[in-house]
């Protein structure tokens, strides 16, 4: 990866300009002369003469083929065309920049850089998450004993049959693990060093449902939670029609089950959710919500949404938007519709909304969803948060909170494995930094 810096005007850019390329350099990237070679482009500019400011507008324009022939490449506009103030003008114009930063800030770009980075390695790990809960994805026993936070499935397949969805068609119907099993595989796992599990199903909540003889979610909870050495417990995935009252009461009342419900909306338009054949209204959902946050305080929800599913109008996406942006969750995994051949909306749904909207409706909820979860997450600022390290990546320590945010920090200890209070220096949409609380 490399970077490209130019840079106009007084001595103070040209000191901003050995900053940026620093922090560049930290974070693994190489300089280069020639911008077309860069991953990585700094326009550090400058406006104390109308020549200095034309020449930087022209310099500009002239990335503009750049960025077209290369959509990943980051172009970063700096310095004193950027001030210090409200710079919307300035990205009405320059719709192609992907980061404005003020004068002697190189953070706005340092932050762009590692959330892209921490985005991708979150779309990876959700991926696995899904190829692990479908059955796709078995981790060997070798690897297992790597790990910090290991996945335990609880549930096989799926009877509720969403018309989107391709599981029980190749999973089958519904199946609950024995307790036994599970509980016994968790205490491999502690023994391994494994110090936090996450049960996987496709409807987590309904283990136990198909024999009378297995324990509910909560009554598995309470079993987990008698392991010792095991720190952390969290489940997923939930369905908006079998989270009772019980199970949340399990979450709030059980220190070991981390504060964290995943329960998937998938659209926020009764229409569009009964052509899903989710079995449940907007209504219902925001209903939920709000009895989740009454009975669990400082709990974090994660939803899936689904843009583009068939038939979907603008009106009916708007709901969607609405209940999103109403509910301020703090994840939203968002996807595009696409057809799964076997599955009754393929069989007899048409995909008539057009891939370019399809585009643009994720785009809308991606740029809302960053928004809201950045206010979220300032929050944090400032305050003292438990987390549990899990790796080092680039030089960083990797962990989570309770509330399941990422945290990164910087340290020569060892922290794998470790539950460490850390003092929230940074916080962005995708991640957070701190500092080890002495």
């Amino acid at each position: 990866m490399k970077y490209h810096i130019w840079t106009e005007g007084c001595q103070m850019n040209v000191a901003d300009s050995q900053r940026v390329a620093s922090a560049l350099e930290h974070l693994g990237y190489s300089v280069t002369p020639k911008p077309e070679e860069a991953d990585v482009i700094v326009l550090n500019t400058c406006v104390v003469r109308q020549s200095a400011e034309d020449k930087a507008y022209g310099r500009l324009n002239s990335l503009r083929p750049l960025k077209e022939k290369n959509p990943h490449l980051v172009i970063n506009l700096m310095g004193c065309l950027v001030g210090i103030r409200n710079n919307d003008a300035l990205r009405k114009r320059f719709p192609f920049v992907d980061v404005f930063s003020p004068p002697s800030d190189p953070s706005p770009l340092v932050a762009f850089l590692t959330q892209s980075e921490v985005r991708e390695m979150e779309e990876s790990a959700t991926a696995t998450r899904y190829a692990y809960m479908d059955g796709d994805l078995v981790l060997p026993e070798a690897e297992r004993g790597k790990l910090v936070s290991a996945h335990i499935p609880v549930v096989y397949g799926c009877s509720h049959a969403c018309t989107y969805c391709i599981i029980p068609y190749r999973r089958g119907i519904e199946r609950s693990r024995p307790p036994e099993d599970i509980l016994a595989e968790a205490r491999a796992l502690v023994r391994q060093g494994v110090k936090e599990i996450t049960l996987l199903g496709q409807i987590v909540d309904r283990y136990g449902k198909d024999n009378p003889a297995y324990p509910t979610l909560a009554g598995l909870l309470i079993r987990l939670s008698e392991i010792e050495g095991l720190e952390r417990i969290r489940f997923l995935t939930s369905h908006p029609n079998w989270m009772t009252d019980e199970l949340l009461d399990a979450v709030a009342s059980l220190p070991k089950v981390m504060p964290h419900i995943e329960v998937p909306a998938q659209a926020g338009d009764d229409t569009v959710l009964e052509n899903m054949k989710r079995g449940y209204t907007a209504e219902q959902y925001r209903a939920l919500i709000a009895r989740i946050r009454e009975r669990i305080p400082g709990v974090s929800i994660a939803t899936d949404i689904i843009v583009g599913f068939p038939g979907e109008t603008e009106e009916q996406f708007m709901n969607t938007y609405r209940l999103l942006e109403d509910l301020r969750l703090d994840v939203a995994h968002l996807a595009r519709y696409s057809p799964r051949p076997g599955t009754v909306s393929a069989r007899r749904m048409k995909d008539d909304v057009p891939e370019e909207e399809k585009m643009r409706r994720f785009r809308m909820l991606e740029e809302l969803q960053e928004r809201i979860v950045g206010e979220i997450n300032a929050r944090y600022l400032g305050e003292n948060v438990p987390v549990l390290f899990e790796e080092k990546v680039k030089q960083r320590w990797k962990g989570r909170t309770p509330t399941n945010k990422l945290v990164f920090v910087e340290s020569e200890e060892d922290l794998r494995g470790q539950i460490r209070e850390v003092k929230i220096t940074w916080t962005g949409p995708w991640s957070m930094i701190g500092s080890l609380k002495k």
